[in-house]
């Protein structure tokens, strides 16, 4: 199977680098995979979990928000914030969530409640995809 290279940056360093197979992404217009040959995309990135397959090992991580972008033979991802699943707090992913929730119950409603609706359900799908399946 003919391979990629993937480079999976945060503003805080390198997160990985080196030749894959296929790359999953949170896109912001719905989940989306990448292979070799695929057409050149930039495509914005919602919080979520990239996951860098190579033969049979899948490397995840946590991304919340950025871009990907594809052109030859590389995948660039620039996370705003980025993770890998075994450094994510779980305990402090929920209580975020919970923080979150309760402010909603205060927020006015409009525009800015959108944005926060919308960035909720975000950082539940991510609690949801790290947790096992009894936690939340």
């Amino acid at each position: 199977m003919p391979t990629f290279l993937l480079s999976l940056v945060s503003p805080e360093k390198l997160l990985f680098a080196g030749q894959v197979d296929q790359v999953d992404l949170p896109g912001m217009e719905g989940d989306f995979g990448v292979l070799a040959g695929h057409a050149p995309i930039v495509a914005a990135l919602r919080p979520g979990i990239v996951t860098a397959i190579v033969g049979a090992n899948r490397e995840k991580f946590v991304v919340y928000g950025g871009l990907a972008e594809f052109a030859v033979a590389e995948l660039t991802v620039l996370a705003d914030l980025a993770t890998s699943v075994e450094d994510v707090d779980l305990g402090e992913l929920k209580a975020r969530i919970e923080e979150m929730q309760e402010s909603l119950t205060k927020a006015p409603p409009g525009d800015e409640l959108d944005r926060a609706v919308a960035l909720l359900d975000h950082y539940k799908s991510i609690h949801i995809n790290l947790a096992p399946a009894t936690a939340f």
